[in-house]
This record gives structure tokens, C-alpha cells and sequence, in this order.
């Protein structure tokens, strides 16, 4: 007998992954082994958390995957009908800023190309790094249902964000309104609070004399923004602080610009700060903003979409970056005699998450969500433990966030994304009918016609949806809702999700609103918060991350 050599009977020391798994995860994907069971078993459902398209995964992915395979593999092990579905996010701004940025390196402009033209540069970068991302996860061994793949603008998934859109609209949870939003100069967009991210920054703390209408006396402002003082209608003073009850009810000049602006009285000045006394730019501040409603204060914009100055400043400010402006100002106030004195001062500023810019508090007419009704259905199901978080610290930070939730900003000036489904009648501006037809007109589909005088000429609202408005849907649209279907029965709710706690407010909580409205069910009974991989500097690794260095 043939003696059988000792490396033809033994396993290799040393396990090569690709000797192995090139080989049998193709026979485990035809053999049908990844998808669920034909049966009446049990179903458990796991959806993977769609990585953006802006490039290939992070080892936060690498993470994530790890756990879900876990929870799946136990799942089919106890006999299941187990379901993992993979998916990827369109991402709208941080993919438009990584297309913005490869076209520009190529010497193409953006604005000079036009919608049409961007979006198919949008789609081909989607086919190319959607595919990469695919081919990792599949690296990694996820045993997803791989004909169940979903993306967030496929047809199917767009029918149902608008669907919603609809929906809220016509419940009166939408509306549109003039509000102080974050802006992104860069980027030319609005942003949700969740996207700013605030850094401690050290600046200055300027103290600007302003003269009192008709007396030889001043009055002392503390500002960190001293551009924006070119749009101030008011100067506000605590009703409490005795320093300045004798000037409540006068006004001062404004410098530079020589407009009168009344001192008025409210609660919300801080008498510690500076000096007591506050400049007042409703247009340009979210707290100025609400003095100024209180006060009736004229609203002044004085910035562009790209943060340079406006025709309402001064001619020879007109065009200037709102920093080079900030120079201007100071130099100028102190060419006259008002620059009263300068202290170090390090405040927290906003940066857009994407692009990095300082945000500019913005004010713009927007499209909102009346979140207070779904925020108190998504407590709801925690307080009760219908939903559990894990760990469980992190159910002060959920609760605390949609205890003082705000309206949600939807909108966005992008182009890559769900676009709005409003139309407006241009039937009055070229002379089609008599009347002012200034009411939206919310359709999934383009009207016929302008239901109140009849025009033909329609013209789709520009905007798009900010990204998480399709992604709160994931773990029901991917199921085929609003149609009811097997799948949809199935499969929803699902049991587990797995995700990283820094898209709590983004992601998590905005997923269980919309599974109690719309489906009247939770998505999911159990979520697990993974830890964050951080680099040296301790930063998070994402994709976004270049944008720091």
C-alpha cells in the first residue's frame, strides 16, 4: 500500500482565507444558502444598516458586519426563517460633495454642467463604488439575501419617500416656513442640527461702541461675529439689570451702516455675558431670531448662499467673504473710534459634518416635520421596553434628544437625492390666469394641470429630501411598502439592528417613529450600539474624514 504523505492527510498550519472562501462562497450563494427557509418557521430579520456610497467601507463596517453575521448565523442555526438583507444609501450631500470633488479635479464645474448632466456623473459614481462595496461585504463572508439588494433611490424605495411626503403633508406634519436653519456655505445646502458638528475654537470677543440716538453717550455690544452687526435691528438688555433700565425705549445709530435700531427689554439676555447688552440679528442668529418675532424686529439677510455679502450691506462690503468682511468691520469701527476693546475668547463652533465649513446660521424658507407627535410615540415604546437599547446607557441620551426635539429641516439644495414632490403654478407669472396661485401642489406624479386655474405651465419644487428621509423608512420600504405583500407580513418587524450610538438621533430614533406611523409597529425589539473605532487622535473612521486633515 501506497504510504499517504503527511501534508496530503494533515490541514495546513496556517488557515489562507482565499484558497478557502473563493472557493465555497459562490457554492453557498447558488445552493440558495443564504436565503430564507420555505417554511412556516419562526422569522428573524436583520437589515444590513446601508453604508453610503461615498466610497469603500470603513473598519466600521468591518465591525458592524462582524456582529450581524453573528446574530444571523445563530439565527439559522436555532432554525429560523432567517433574512439578511443588504442594501447602500444614496447619502445626498456627502455624495454630491465626493462627484462636486472629482468633477472639479477634472476641470468640469458643477453649476456650468447642469442638473441633468450631474445626476448621470452621480449615477456612474454609484455604479462604481456601490459595486466595490458589494464585493467587500461579500469578502467579508455576509451571507445576505444578494437578489433582495436594495438601494435607496431604486424606483420601488422613491415610490415609497414620497409616499410618506404625501402622507405627512396631507396629516399636517409638513409645512413650509421661514425659519433660522444651519447653512453650508460650501456646500450651498441646509443642514439638520445632527450635521453640525461643534468644535471648540479659539477666537476673540470684540466690544463695539454704538452712539445713542441723539446724546453724546454709547452704548457697549460683546459680539463673536462682528460681520454680521451689518444686519442688526435691535440691541436687547436684561429687564432685571439696572445698568440700562433708563435706556430701554431709545434707540442708537448703527455704525457703518447709520440705521436707527431701538433697545428693548428681554429675559433671554444674559447679564453675565460680555457686556450685558446683546446685538440683535434676527436673520442671523436662531436665538436673535426669536427676540426678533417677540419684538416685531425687521428681518435683514445679508449673505449670499456662499456666505459673501449681499446687496443689504454697504457698497463697498458688497461681495466680500463674510471673514474678509469680519476684518473690514473691526478695522473700520476702530478707524472711528468705537472698537472699545478685544478679550481671547474660545467658543463652540458649528462645522457641516460633509464639507467641513463653518456653518452660517441661515435665515430661509425651508421644509419642516412637526416631529413632537412621532417623538412621543418613540419614547413611548422604550419607556416601556417594547424596544430595548443596549447598552442601556444610551437610553438617557434617546430619551433626553426627543424629549426636546425641534422640527425637523428636511430640505435640501442638492441635486443627488429624492426630489421634492411639490409643484407650483406658473400660470400668473405669464400671464395664463388672473389669480395668484401661490398654494403647493403635493403629487407623487406631475399634475395635469393646476387645480385652481387650470395652467399647464408647472414647475417641480428644486430641492431634494435630506437623505435620512428615505433612510428612517429602511426596515419596512425595503419590504415593499406602502404595498402589502408577503414579504412585508413576514418579515416586518425585523428583531435586531445593530449600528454605531453617533447615529442615534440621525438614524435610530427617526426608524421607530416612522415604523409607529406608518406601519402602527415597532421596526425592531432590540438595538445593539457597537463601540466607535477612533484613530490615534481619537476621530472617528469614517469616510468623512479626510475632510479634516
Amino acid at each position: 500500500m501506497q504510504e499517504i504523505k503527511s501534508s496530503e492527510k494533515e490541514l495546513g498550519k496556517t488557515y489562507i482565507p482565499n484558497l478557502v472562501e473563493d472557493k465555497w462562497y459562490p457554492i453557498w450563494e447558488k445552493s440558495n444558502a443564504f436565503k430564507p427557509a420555505e417554511n412556516d418557521a419562526d422569522s428573524f430579520t436583520l437589515m444590513i444598516p446601508p453604508p453610503n456610497v461615498t466610497g469603500i467601507l470603513t473598519m466600521g463596517h468591518v465591525l458592524n458586519i462582524s456582529i450581524q453575521d453573528v446574530l444571523v448565523r445563530r439565527a439559522r442555526m436555532q432554525g429560523k426563517n432567517t433574512l439578511w438583507l443588504p442594501g447602500m444609501d444614496h447619502a445626498s450631500i456627502a455624495t454630491e460633495a465626493k462627484v462636486t470633488q472629482m468633477l472639479k479635479e477634472k476641470n468640469i464645474n458643477k453649476q456650468e454642467i447642469g442638473r441633468e448632466k450631474f445626476m448621470k456623473h452621480a449615477w456612474k459614481w454609484k455604479e462604481k463604488y456601490g459595486g466595490i462595496i458589494i464585493q467587500q461585504l461579500k469578502k467579508l463572508g455576509a451571507s445576505c439575501d444578494w437578489d433582495r439588494e436594495i438601494f435607496t433611490m431604486d424606483a420601488n424605495y422613491s415610490n415609497a419617500v414620497l409616499e410618506v411626503f404625501v402622507k405627512l403633508y396631507k396629516d399636517g406634519l409638513i409645512y413650509k416656513g421661514e425659519r433660522i436653519i444651519n447653512w453650508d456655505p460650501q456646500g450651498k445646502t441646509a443642514l439638520s442640527d445632527e450635521e453640525v458638528i461643534y468644535r471648540e475654537t479659539k477666537g476673540h470677543l470684540w466690544h463695539f461702541r454704538y452712539p445713542l440716538k441723539g446724546e453724546k453717550e454709547y452704548i457697549v455690544v460683546a459680539t463673536t461675529r462682528p460681520e454680521t452687526m451689518l444686519g442688526d435691528t435691535g440691541i436687547a438688555v436684561n429687564p432685571k439689570d439696572k445698568r440700562y433700565k433708563t435706556l430701554i425705549g431709545k434707540s442708537v445709530i448703527l455704525p457703518i451702516v447709520n440705521r436707527e435700531i431701538p433697545i428693548f427689554a428681554d429675559e433671554y439676555v444674559d447679564m453675565e455675558f460680555g457686556t450685558g447688552c446683546v446685538k440683535v440679528t434676527p436673520a442671523h442668529d436662531t436665538n436673535d431670531f426669536n427676540m426678533g418675532m417677540r419684538h416685531k424686529l425687521e428681518l435683514i439677510n445679508i449673505f449670499h448662499p456662499d456666505a459673501t455679502l449681499n446687496d443689504n450691506t454697504p457698497e463697498n462690503y458688497q461681495g466680500l467673504d463674510r471673514f474678509a468682511a469680519r476684518d473690514k468691520v473691526i478695522q473700520e469701527l476702530d478707524s472711528l473710534g468705537l472698537l472699545d476693546k478685544i478679550e481671547e475668547y474660545e467658543n463652540s463652533v458649528g462645522h457641516s459634518e460633509r464639507t467641513n465649513a463653518i456653518v452660517e446660521p441661515y435665515l430661509s424658507k425651508q421644509w419642516f416635520v412637526k416631529m413632537k407627535p412621532m417623538a412621543d410615540m418613540a419614547l413611548q415604546v422604550v419607556k416601556k421596553g417594547e424596544v430595548k437599547i443596549y447598552p442601556e446607557r444610551w437610553v438617557k441620551t434617546y430619551n433626553h434628544w426627543l424629549e426636546n426635539i425641534k422640527d425637523w429641516c428636511i430640505s435640501r439644495q442638492l441635486w443627488w437625492g429624492h426630489r421634492i414632490p411639490v409643484w407650483y403654478c406658473r400660470g400668473n407669472d405669464i400671464g395664463h390666469c388672473d389669480i395668484n396661485c401661490k398654494e403647493p401642489i403635493v403629487s407623487i406624479e406631475k399634475p395635469d394641470c393646476c387645480p385652481t386655474c387650470g395652467s399647464k405651465d408647472l414647475i417641480q419644487d428644486p430641492d431634494i429630501l435630506d437623505t435620512w428621509f428615505s433612510s428612517w423608512l429602511w426596515p419596512f420600504a425595503t419590504l415593499g411598502w406602502p404595498e402589502e405583500n408577503e414579504d412585508l407580513n413576514k418579515f416586518y418587524p425585523t428583531q435586531d439592528l445593530v449600528t454605531g450610538p453617533d447615529i442615534i438621533f440621525f438614524w435610530v430614533a427617526r426608524m421607530i417613529m416612522a415604523g409607529k406611523y406608518f406601519c402602527n409597529d415597532i421596526p425592531f425589539s432590540n438595538v445593539y450600539f457597537t463601540g466607535i473605532i477612533r484613530d490615534s487622535e481619537g476621530r472617528k473612521m469614517s469616510k468623512s474624514l479626510e475632510f479634516l486633515n
